[in-house]
């Protein structure tokens, strides 16, 4: 049975959900589930803008079937070949034949490298600012590269406005029934899970979202369709979207605010980061993330650390070093590009210390633009109650740099 929407009057929703799917990408827990969006234009030309995953290939076929009612389909615009947005096209190729492939030189050298199929006789190659007419429906073409992969392409519908973004703009969790951002409860249901897919997946390109940015300055945007997640198509909708991407891709905190993570093999830097934690709220913090690194995944540590000013990082040393699982924390951090933040330091150690310095030495030389705040504490095996001054004056250090 088909299951389609329609978003204009030539234009179609014909995309899905994976609710089975448990990591995406192998890598990300999604325990809401991913959407794959996939739109069809009926107009003098027909024309689909990106496939989907091959895990929801026979409904999304059934859905091109149903509304093409015979017609043969003219183009299939690429916007990024990854495989979860590019599983169909074989499938496409092999039911219509004299399809045109639309995508740029990146794009045909990425098919080649992923299908064993032939199709350069298909290629309809673009490049920046060409239009594709397809009668009513003008497309043209922008380049958006490293957003999040080399060859993506935003794909901008002019007669209304309309921008198929690609990977930009997109969130986990699925799509219940419910396609437009203004019908669902966007902040209780996708708006954490939005800013973990842009922090761990495209945080890492934040230049490179300016850029398109600057492309789209002079551009009137009424909708826009993401690749994963709801569509966008009320002004004040619009608007907000922007503001959020504009601030995760200057590395600017949303508000003012405190993580604190922590690893702890005995209960010792736990007890310290909750002493901090509860001295941070009786001075009138708000709205305090605690986080244990050894239990959380760190997809969604690295998107809380994104939301909030102020990181406090706590962690013993293990085998004369850091401990490993902040290590790796603190790696994917600065691969990611996080910056522009404030961040105190606590190590822990019974014979020799060795986490404080590796944190520290990370900072100095991983980081860029990040403030430490406060003297760096140094636990020897357990907080001792003469040590309640120290805590003070870095709990009172976090405070005022908040402010």
């Amino acid at each position: 049975m088909h299951c389609v929407q329609q978003i204009t009057d030539k234009i179609y929703w014909i995309g899905g959900n994976d609710r089975r799917l448990e990591r995406f990408e192998n890598m990300f827990p999604i325990p809401k589930g991913v959407s794959y969006n996939s739109s069809l234009i009926l107009d003098e030309k027909t024309a689909i803008i990106d496939t989907v995953d091959a895990s929801i290939r026979a409904q999304y076929l059934e859905n091109i079937k149903y509304l093409l009612q015979g017609r043969e389909l003219d183009y299939l615009i690429v916007n990024h070949m990854e495989p979860d947005h590019c599983g169909n096209i074989e499938d496409l190729l092999m039911l219509y034949p004299n399809l045109k492939i639309v995508g740029n030189k990146k794009t045909f050298a990425f098919f080649e490298q992923f299908y064993n199929t032939s199709a350069a006789e298909n290629y309809y190659e673009i490049k920046e600012g060409d239009v594709l007419d397809l009668g009513e429906n003008k497309l043209r073409f922008i380049g958006a590269p490293m957003v999040h992969w080399p060859e993506v392409t935003m794909t901008y519908e002019e007669t209304k406005g309309i921008l198929f973004s690609a990977d930009a703009f997109g969130t986990f969790g699925t799509l219940n029934g419910n396609i437009f951002k203004d019908e669902v409860d966007f902040e209780g249901y996708y708006l954490s899970e939005m800013r973990r897919y842009y922090t761990n997946i495209v945080g890492k390109y934040g230049m490179q979202v300016q850029n398109v940015f600057k492309k789209l300055k002079d551009t009137t945007i009424n909708m826009i369709v993401p690749l994963h997640g709801p569509i966008w198509r009320t002004p004040e909708d619009i608007n907000y979207l922007l503001d959020l991407y504009n601030k995760w891709s200057t590395s600017t905190p949303e508000k003012d605010g405190v993580v604190l993570i922590f690893g702890s093999m005995y209960g010792n830097t736990e007890n310290t980061v909750n002493c901090i934690a509860n001295k941070l709220a009786q001075k009138g913090v708000k709205d305090i993330k605690v986080f244990d690194v050894s239990k959380t995944h760190p997809s969604y540590i690295i998107s809380e650390a994104w939301k909030y000013s102020n990181l406090v990082l706590a962690a013993p040393t293990y085998n004369t070093g850091l401990y490993l699982v902040m290590d790796s924390l603190l790696h994917e951090l600065a691969s990611l590009g996080y910056q522009n933040r404030k961040v105190s330091l606590i190590g822990n150690h019974t014979w020799a210390t060795g986490a404080l310095g590796a944190m520290k030495k990370k900072f100095e030389t991983e980081f860029k633009k990040i403030e430490v705040v406060g003297e760096p504490l140094d636990v020897k095996s357990a907080l001792r109650p003469e040590q309640e001054e120290v805590l003070d004056n870095l709990t009172e250090a976090i405070v005022e740099s908040m402010n």
